[in-house]
Formats: C-alpha cells, sequence, structure tokens
C-alpha cells in the first residue's frame, strides 16, 4: 500500500488518523490565531505589512510561499511546530482584515479554510505536519529505525502529493485574487 509501514501505528488507518490530527491542528491554531485581540492600530499594522507582503505576488509567489511553509512542516517533530506557527499568523492576519474591513466583519474566521484553495491548503499543511509527527516518533522508538527506508520513500511521496496539491492551491487562489 502507498503510505503503509509495518509498525501497527503506521499503517493506512494510523495515517488517516495523523492526516486528520494534523489538518485539525492546523485548524486550531488559525482559530487560535483569528481569536487574538488586537488593537485597531495593531490590526492596521499587520494588514499594512500583508499588503506589502504580496503587493505584487503571482501564482509563482503564492506557490514559492506555500510550498516553503510547508516543506518546514516535514521536519520531524519541528514542523508540528511551523504547522501550528503559520496556523496562528495566518488567523491573526484574518483577524486584522476582519477588523478593519466592513465586509469581512461577522465573516467566520474559518470561512476562509473552505473555499477550494483553502481546503487544498489545509490538506497540504496537515499531511506535512502529520508526517512531521510521525517521523518524529519514528526517531523516539529504536524498534522503528530500522524501517527508515520505507519512512523515505513515504516522505518523499507526500512530499510529492503536497506540491501538487499546493500547486493547485496557488493556481485557484490567484484566480480568485485577479
Amino acid at each position: 500500500m502507498l503510505l503503509a509501514q509495518t509498525s501497527r501505528h503506521f499503517s493506512f488507518p494510523w495515517r488517516v488518523a495523523y492526516l486528520g490530527a494534523g489538518m485539525a491542528v492546523f485548524m486550531v491554531a488559525y482559530a487560535a490565531g483569528a481569536a487574538t485581540p488586537l488593537t485597531e492600530e495593531e490590526a492596521e499594522e499587520v494588514r499594512t505589512s500583508f499588503l506589502a507582503d504580496i503587493e505584487s505576488i503571482d501564482q509563482s509567489g503564492i506557490f514559492l510561499n506555500n510550498i516553503e511553509i510547508a516543506l518546514a512542516m516535514f521536519v520531524p517533530g519541528a514542523g508540528v511546530g511551523v504547522g501550528i506557527f503559520s496556523g496562528v499568523s495566518t488567523g491573526v492576519v484574518f483577524n486584522a482584515f476582519a477588523l478593519i474591513t466592513a465586509e469581512l466583519q461577522g465573516v467566520p474566521p474559518l470561512s476562509v479554510l473552505v473555499t477550494p484553495f483553502g481546503m487544498l491548503e489545509v490538506f497540504g499543511y496537515g499531511l506535512a505536519m502529520s508526517r512531521s509527527a510521525m517521523l518524529a516518533i519514528q526517531l523516539a522508538k529504536k524498534s522503528e529505525r530500522k524501517n527508515w527506508r520505507q519512512f523515505a520513500v513515504a516522505t518523499g511521496i507526500e512530499v510529492g502529493v503536497v506540491i501538487a496539491v499546493l500547486l493547485a492551491g496557488s493556481l485557484l487562489e490567484a484566480q480568485e485574487i485577479a
């Protein structure tokens, strides 16, 4: 099977559970960021900084930004922290825009994540974060280390999946922005 490992805790059903947990962690982090209290001045500073960062961004820029973050999320153990930081940061940006932009006031923050590109990003980030946790567990268990080739192959496949998913997401997001 594509992502199956020999250990019972790394079977396909467990892989799906890890994926679901990774996606949930990212969404909870995003929601926490979106719930972060900001003053109007702080919100304007976040908004101004974000707009300057994306001033001339196109589909390639969106993809490169997302893939850079996602690849960092594959780092064993630390990738989960990168994902949480990314989720919180993204939520804070949404919150800043919602505080300043009348059209966004009252819009549920998680609604951004149920857009086609949002769902692809959550899937990609959840896959990367969950693989990070699985790799950390494998490295911590001496009995699992002998299966490193299987984990390397599965990780390589998942990196490819995340790249494809985020490429599709960046195409959709660029169309939305245009």
